[in-house]
Order: structure tokens, then sequence, then C-alpha cells
């Protein structure tokens, strides 16, 4: 059970290896200090932070991110280390919020290994402060506890590590926030190998003068195409889930990448390793200790250059893998990884020009006597030439990888299963209804603005580990701003039955059921293909009694596997019972929902994923805000995705904002309504 804390409050901590996870409302840095038996911090090297991001027992993220995951191994912590602090500062220079009043609160979780909260804190209350002590880790008696801190500095990260009894804390604040600001933080660290040849982007020619370092593999929150809760690997988002500084951002040295900030769990594609034992000095090790299984086969060898020096052709299902579909999920991951990084090192090379071209002017105007005469001319002329020779270069390592993606996507998009695939691929016509489940389904595109015809399918893993909620609002992006409340969320609850029809057609006959709530029947025309084909489980409930009657009928559902599942007994289910994956999907919400329907909707989101009830939902949060905090647990537990394009998804380890764009069938296609009648003939033929 998941300890909701309050400032002030502490709880007892179950195991001594954990992850800290922060999600913030706008960028933030995270770090950590450990105090000795009275609090207070010896020195630098008992501080974590982007410049430093790794102590014994401790690793924090290298950059400012809206999310973040910090890995603690209490028991590998010095002896003399008696309390572990998780502060969080807004980055100064970035044109974000000064204070953490005009953000959303804060929200701290600690969790398991298996991404099991422990204890949660929202950070409420802050205004001027611009930095805070979130949460702390100490010991008493022997034993570890987390308490909720919460205590906020106006004067920023000077006056929080003075207050924790830091000799020099100006100077290191200001290293910090200049490490963030000058995008230090941007390389970031290699994910273990899928392959022998390492790195998966080829290029014509060795490595350039502005290569960009290897990205981790994403996690959730973010997430990276694939969307994993708990995000696997793990880290997004991941990647997720999002999300690491090296000493330089020049484009004419390649940082070179440092061990993983998180290293990744075993739940992720391509992590097969066994855990090794945690050391004093070494990472903390998150694989999972029932994933010990022998490497996967590797993948084909690449086809062979047109010509020598050329870049190989790309390859469909060229990442390792124990079949297709996991070679083709593990493909599909690296790309997103090599369009990361690749548009970060383009990104950061740009930045650095610019800095350049900036002090150079600064050196030259300082002195008096080049401020007159042509003298100040050239010396300006000279620095915006260098900035444009070192943009020119940066951006055409960036336009060589777009490239090779391009020609990887162009190959991989037409070999996808149906699970991966696009309403557009004509592997929907032909699609049979298959006898085991996939690895991960394809709820959407992803983009960024370097290269935005260059699409990366956006994947989540089978069976969903979290709800997915629809953003109907008008205020969810610019591009929603624009439209018609009436057509938006018409659009929402069509991209909500062409999930659901997704999800009808990649699962075994029977093994897969539909609920609808639509209190006051508006989708009637967006669920009529749901309807029509017959595989809704009972007609869409409407009216406060439906709605009623089905959250009793799933709940009821959850709290029996519940205790069949601890009792050992799941032969002693009712006969009755549906034991099948169930999806909930709910329209409009919270019009037609009481209290008690609503706690019940809670209890679904938290509980039902762990025994095969998933909710997806189709709501406007502001519809919602009459109940205040009381359902910010139940959005943030629930992907968030929009029934138009919106650059919404967060990449935490390189600062990314991706572009998410919903799935759509084409113009006059059909395609939904042939999917749903081989999903209608499958049951028939399987006699369900």
């Amino acid at each position: 059970m998941t300890a909701e804390l309050v400032r002030g409050q502490n709880h007892t901590l179950p195991q001594t290896r954990l992850e800290i996870r922060v999600s913030a409302g706008s960028p933030v840095v995270a770090g950590a200090t450990l105090g000795d038996e009275n609090g207070t911090v010896r020195g630098v090297e008992w501080i974590a932070h982007p410049g430093a991001h790794r102590l014994p027992g401790l690793e924090v993220s290298r950059q400012a991110a809206a999310g973040h995951r910090l890995a603690v191994d209490l028991e590998a912590l010095p002896d003399e280390v008696h309390r572990v602090t998780v502060l969080l500062a807004l980055p100064t220079g970035a044109g974000g919020p000064t204070r953490f009043g005009a953000t959303a609160a804060p929200f701290v979780a600690v969790t398991g290994l298996d991404g099991t909260e422990i204890a949660t804190f929202t950070l409420t209350g802050l205004d001027a402060e611009s930095a805070v002590s979130a949460l702390e880790l100490y010991r008493r008696q022997g034993a570890w506890k987390v308490r909720a801190v919460g205590q906020g500095y106006a004067a920023g990260l000077a006056e929080m590590l003075a207050d924790q009894g830091l000799a020099g804390a100006a100077e290191l604040a200001a290293s910090i926030q200049e490490a963030v600001a000058r995008s230090l933080a941007r390389s970031v660290a290699p994910p273990p190998p899928r392959t022998p040849e390492g790195d998966r982007v080829r290029h014509a020619s060795g490595p350039s003068d502005a290569h960009p370092p290897t990205a981790p593999q994403p996690q959730p929150t973010a997430h990276p195409p694939t969307v994993h809760q708990p995000t696997a690997p793990q880290s997004a988002t991941h990647p997720p889930t999002a999300p690491q500084p090296q000493p330089t951002a020049h484009p004419s040295t390649a940082p070179q990448p440092a061990a993983p900030a998180h290293p990744p769990t075993g739940t992720g594609p391509g992590t097969q390793t066994a855990p090794a034992a945690p050391t004093a000095a070494g990472p903390i090790n998150y694989a999972h200790p029932r994933r010990q299984h022998a490497a996967p086969p590797p993948p084909p060898p690449a086809a062979p250059s047109a010509e020598p020096g050329q870049a190989p052709q790309p390859v469909a299902g060229d990442a390792t893998g124990w079949s297709m579909d996991e070679r083709l999920y593990n493909q599909i991951w690296g790309m997103f990884e090599d369009l990361a990084r690749s548009a970060a090192a383009y990104r950061s090379a740009v930045d650095f020009a610019e800095s350049r071209m900036g002090q150079e002017l600064d050196r030259s105007l300082s002195d008096p006597r080049n401020r007159i005469g042509g003298t100040g001319d050239r010396a300006r002329e000279e620095a915006r030439a260098k900035r444009d020779e070192l943009i020119a270069r940066a951006r055409e390592v960036l336009d060589r990888d777009l490239a090779q993606l391009a020609a990887e996507a162009a190959v991989v998009e037409p070999a996808l299963p149906a699970a991966y695939a696009g309403w557009d691929n004509p592997v929907w016509h032909a699609h049979r209804i298959p006898m085991e489940l996939p690895m991960a389904l394809r709820i959407g595109d992803l983009h960024l603005p370097e290269r935005t015809d260059l699409r990366i399918p956006l994947l989540v893993r089978l069976p969903l580990e979290r709800g997915i909620w629809v953003d109907s609002g008008r205020t969810a992006s610019e591009a929603a701003a624009l439209m018609d409340t009436d057509r938006l969320r018409r659009l929402a609850m069509e991209t909500a039955v062409l999930h659901a029809a997704r999800l009808l057609a990649v699962y075994p006959p029977g093994e897969f059921s539909v609920h609808v709530i639509d209190p006051a029947g508006s989708a009637a025309g967006s669920l009529a293909p749901l309807v029509d084909a017959g595989v809704l489980a009972g007609p869409p409930a409407a009216g406060p009694g439906g709605v009623a009657s089905v959250l009793a009928h799933l709940t009821r559902r959850v709290d029996l596997v519940q205790m069949a599942v601890r009792a050992g007994a799941a032969d002693a289910l009712p006969p009755d019972l549906d034991t099948g994956e169930q999806l909930l999907v709910v329209n409009d919400f919270p019009h037609g929902f009481d209290d008690r329907a609503v706690t019940q909707l809670r209890y679904l989101a938290d509980e039902g994923p762990s025994v095969g009830v998933h909710l997806l939902m189709v709501a406007d949060r502001e519809d919602a805000s009459a109940y205040g905090p009381v359902l910010d647990p139940l959005w943030r537990s629930l992907l968030r995705i929009t029934p138009v394009a919106d650059n919404h998804l967060a990449d935490p380890w390189v600062g990314h904002a991706w572009t998410y764009e919903p799935p759509a069938t084409p113009p006059g296609s059909r395609v939904l309504e042939q999917v749903l009648a081989a999903v209608t003939a499958a049951r028939r033929a399987a006699g369900r």
C-alpha cells in the first residue's frame, strides 16, 4: 500500500535498494546530499549533482528535466552517512519559470526496483522558492525511513546548500547552474550493447567533429518509443522512463559517454544479463533477478553496401531478439535512441557556437580601441563566420544521420506486424487474429522538429501496465486551442475507439473484453463501429445507474482476483468470472460520476492493471477541477495522449520535447470495420 505523505510525515522503508522518481511541471535540476548524524554535509564530495552524478550508493540525473529517476542503494552508502536529502532546483537562465509557484507542484515517489510505490509526496504550497529540499531518507536505530520535507528556499541552491552546512555553497551552486545552462548535461550514457557492432547509425566515414554520444534506452515518461509503467528499461519514458554532463560541448571533440545514470532493468528489450552484486563504489545494477537467461540470437548480417565506403543498406529486423517481432521492437527502440542523440548533439553544437560567438565578441569589444572604426565590424563578421561554420558542420552530420534513419524507417515500416503497424499499413487488410499476445502495441508516432517526416512508432508493452488518458481539453495544446470543443471531444473519442479496436485485434479470441461508460450517450457516433461489430462486453453504460453497475462489476473482479492470487487459490474463483483482460473506456469524465464512482475509478486505475483491468479515459482535466487535488493521483497514473498533434511528451535524458501524432485511419478507408469483422469472426470460430 502506497503511503501518501504530507509535509513532516515519515514512513519506514521496507528495502534499501530504491528509486526516487521526480515529476515536475517544467524542467528542474535534481540532486542529493549526504549528511552525517547531525545532518551536516561535510564537503562537495558528499553531493550528487549534474556535474558529479555518481556517489557510492547514489546516482542522479545529469541534466535538467521534467522527470527524473534517482537510484539509491542505502547499504552501499559510507558508514558515516545517516541522511540522504533529495534536492530540486529550477535552472537559471533557461527561459523557464523562476519560482515553483509559477509551475505545477512537483511530485516525488520512492519506489522499489520493480516500480512499486512505497511513499509519495506532492510539494504543494510553494511560491517564491526556486529550490526545495523535497524529502530525506534517514537512518534511525538501524532502520531507514523516508520523511517528506518540502522546505523551500527563495534564494535558490546556494541558500539550500548553505543551510546544510556546506562551505562554498555559492560557488558550487553557480557551477551546477552553469553546467545546466551551457547544456553540458546533454551528453548521455550508452545502454548495454544490443549488437556486437555497438553503434547502430552506420556512417559513410569515421567519427565526425560533431558526432553525438550514444543515448541511453528510453524510459517512460515520456517516453521514448516504448512506454512502460514501470518503464523499461529503467529506465521512461523508457523513457521511457526521462530520462549527465561532460566537460565539453565543443563540436570538435565529441564527449565520451559515461556509465549510465540509470542502469536498465530487466523488463525492457535487450536487457538479458543477470544482475551483478552491488559494490560500495560501483553503480547499482537494476537488472531483474528473474530475467536470467541466455542472450538472444544476434541480428542477421546487414546487407552489403552499394559501393565501398558507403553505409550498409538498412535491413528490417536488424537487432537482437528471439523472434522477428522482438527484433523489430528492439530496432524501433534503437531508431528512437539514434534520433534522440543526433538531435541532441546538433542542438548542443548550435548552443556552443552561439556561446562562443558571444564570448569572442565580448573579448574583442572589451577594448575601447576596437569600438570605433572598422575593427569592431571585422570582429563581429569573423565571430559570425566561425559560428556559421560550426553550425554548418554540425548540420552536415545531422543530415547524414537523419538520411540514414529515414532509409531505415522506409525499410522497417512495411515489415512491421499489425500490432506495430500504422492503420495505413497493408498488413491490416490480411490480418488474422493471433493466438499469442504480441510484445507491444503501437499507440501513435513521435517526431522532432529537425525532421518532422521522420516518424518513430510509439509502442507500449503488453499487457498494459498503466492506463491511457486521451485529453479532450482545449487547453491541452496549441492545436487543440484552435479547435472547436465539440469536434475535439469527438476526435478524442474516435482516438480511444481506434486504441480499443487495435487491442481487440491483437489479443487471442475471447481473451480481451471492452466495457464502455458513456453517461450522456454523447459518443454514440464514435462508438458505432464497436457497437455494430458486436465486440463490446455489453451496451455502452449510460446514466448514473449504468456507471455504478459497470464500476461495481469491474471492482468486484479486481477484488476477487487479488484475493485469489494472494491466497494461492485461483481455482476458487466463481465460474462466471471472466478472467480475461478487461478494458474500461470512459467518456466525458466526471459527468455521471458521484463521489463513490470516482473512488472506484481511482481504485481501478491503481489496482486494476496488476490483475488485468485497464482504463482508457477520454476526459478534460478542467472538467474535473471541482475535485481539486483528490484526482491528481489518477491523472498521474495514466499515460496522457492527445487527439491532435502535440509536443507534450518530454524526454528526460536529452531534454527533447517529442511531438506525438495520434493514430488515424486513411480517409475513406474501411480498415477499422474490416479489423472488427475479423475479431467477430475469430470469436465465433472459437465459440466465444
